[in-house]
């Protein structure tokens, strides 16, 4: 008997609680809307807040357009790098400017390639075609192309970028070559 009174009076006071509780949010936003407009009339109104807004909206629209404007820029980069690495598994592509910063990358798996479809021609056509896409507002017209690997995807990456409409200046073959250095791995049973 006394389990289900102190259960009663336990939701009794949670909900007095919670109902103080609203009042004295419902108080405090009040007093900060009533500083808020003594403030602004002290000040004298706001020439930039149209009636119907407080001039602290005023300025909040104006940084957000400042924000948006700022965040449009897009330099402009008329040259840049392909690095394209085809390995047996994989292609990845990276779009850099001639510093070498990157401006764009795609790779197979991130264009939705899974297993063995990721070291396919194909993939690397589609690669390729996303990061010429995303360099874009770069407004870049030469790429110096810059091969690594011995994947399937090399030759048709070039051409998915000479078709995205790039003039290619250079092809260079960046896949290292030991002087048999280090001990190779064990060979690949095909």
């Amino acid at each position: 008997m006394t389990d289900k009174s102190d259960n009663k009076k336990k939701a009794d006071n949670s909900a007095a609680q919670n109902k103080d509780r609203r009042e004295r949010e419902e108080k405090n936003k009040a007093a900060v809307e009533d500083k808020a407009a003594q403030s602004q009339g002290a000040a004298g109104e706001s020439k930039s807040a149209p009636a119907d807004k407080p001039a602290n909206a005023a300025a909040a629209e104006a940084a957000k357009t400042a924000r948006a404007a700022r965040s449009k820029t897009v330099r402009n980069v008329p040259a840049g790098i392909a690095h394209i690495n085809a390995t047996f598994n994989n292609t990845h592509v990276t779009i850099t400017d001639l510093k070498g910063g990157v401006l764009a990358w795609s790779s197979a798996g991130r264009m939705g390639f899974k297993g063995a479809r990721k070291s396919t021609a194909y993939a690397a056509t589609v690669v390729a075609q996303e990061a010429a896409r995303m360099v874009a507002p770069y407004r870049m017209q030469e790429l110096e192309v810059r091969v690594q690997g011995p994947g399937s995807g090399r030759e048709s990456a070039i051409r998915a970028f000479q078709s995205a409409g790039f003039v290619i200046t250079v092809i260079k073959d960046v896949t290292p070559m030991p002087h048999n250095g280090c001990r190779p791995r064990k060979r690949r049973r095909v």
